[in-house]
């Protein structure tokens, strides 16, 4: 009798912290209501190029082009080196190491989903992929190449000259910088990650569970979703970093003035576009300076810098389990193989 007694109120206990819960849980169907005002799914690769009109042939050349080491002066760094298809569209180092071993001053954004934001780099100084695509091939701390050596490393490469007469059959020099980066912008606007949970639940299903879904809440009841919305959940417009309180200098170095020197404002100092959260779990280090490793430590410091909340430990995991929800369908790119050089290919230089 004891026992049995015993057994009862263990499972009333049990019962009430269900209940309990489920009574701090948010309803589903009202946090999907609220969240379709601020955020829209990925869409397919297959929808990005119909609404683009992307040929066949362009986007081939720009797969070839993306993987291309030749395009760096030292034949060593692709596209590929720094925002690699496999590891999140990013390279996973604090800062790129770019031509002759040198570090670049902010860490690398990813290309997955670069097709939705409002403008390239942390700075925005890139307003599309096509101008994003042609500045690291010139950027002497990166592959340290001009456009003439570009144009004549190609021209030496009759499978390219054949790729870029087939893409733009209406040029009479198709082989030229332009091109290259326009090929470049074609293949990267595909490198989109449909399909993931956070898609799902936006489109209806119930593919969140009650921590991910009060994660998601918290996310825009705090005021995250100020700064990070839209399809990439970010990407869009320019903020301060440390909006109420500026982060320590190793997360906001004193010499990086973002976007101010791309406009030489004085009120763009400090300045940075949103970064875009999607597939956030996969690129660690986090923010341009790539100093923060863990993401839920770069979610509390977002708390105290720009909302001016010391976010308590459930609330940092909660919304960080949100953030693994943004993890997409990662593309599947087949590596090219790439043509040999001829006796007409510039050499590798230091």
């Amino acid at each position: 009798m004891r026992k049995h007694a015993i057994r009862l109120l263990a499972a009333g206990l049990a019962l009430g912290g269900s209940a309990a819960l489920a009574a701090g849980a948010p309803a589903a169907d009202a946090v999907r209501q609220a969240a379709r005002q601020h955020f829209q799914p990925i869409p397919t690769a297959e929808t990005v190029i119909k609404e683009r009109n992307i040929s066949a042939d362009s986007l081939e050349l720009g797969r070839w082009l993306f993987f291309e080491p030749r395009l760096s002066r030292s034949h060593i760094i692709s596209c590929n080196s720094c925002h690699s298809v496999g590891t999140g569209g990013a390279d996973n180092i604090q800062t790129s190491i770019g031509h002759g071993w040198q570090h670049g001053p902010r860490n690398s954004p990813t290309v997955l989903n670069a097709l939705f934001n409002e403008a390239q780099f942390w700075d925005g100084r890139a307003a599309d992929l096509k101008e994003q695509a042609k500045g690291p091939v010139q950027a002497s701390v990166e592959m340290n190449n001009t456009p003439a050596q570009v144009e004549e490393t190609l021209k030496s490469l009759p499978e390219y000259v054949a790729l870029f007469q087939k893409a733009y059959p209406d040029d009479p020099d198709p082989v030229n910088f332009e091109n290259m980066a326009h090929a470049i912008e074609a293949f990267e606007s595909t490198l989109v990650t449909p399909h993931s949970k956070f898609d799902q639940f936006l489109n209806g299903a119930d593919s969140l569970d009650t921590v991910e879904l009060k994660g998601l809440e918290l996310f825009m009841d705090k005021g995250c979703v100020a700064c990070h919305r839209g399809v990439n959940v970010g990407g869009q417009g320019y903020f301060p970093f440390g909006v109420v309180k500026k982060p320590g200098a190793d997360i906001l170095p004193p010499d990086d003035k973002g976007r101010f020197t791309v406009t030489h404002t004085a009120s763009d100092e400090y300045v940075f576009r949103a970064g875009p959260l999607r597939n956030i779990a996969l690129t660690a280090p986090y923010f341009h300076s790539g100093d923060v490793w863990s993401l839920e430590q770069a979610v509390a410091i977002m708390g105290t810098s720009q909302l001016g909340q010391e976010l308590d430990d459930t609330e940092v995991k909660a919304i960080t389990r949100f953030l693994h929800t943004l993890t997409g369908e990662q593309p599947q790119v087949i590596y090219p193989t790439l043509p040999p050089s001829t006796a007409a290919t510039p050499r590798p230089q230091k």
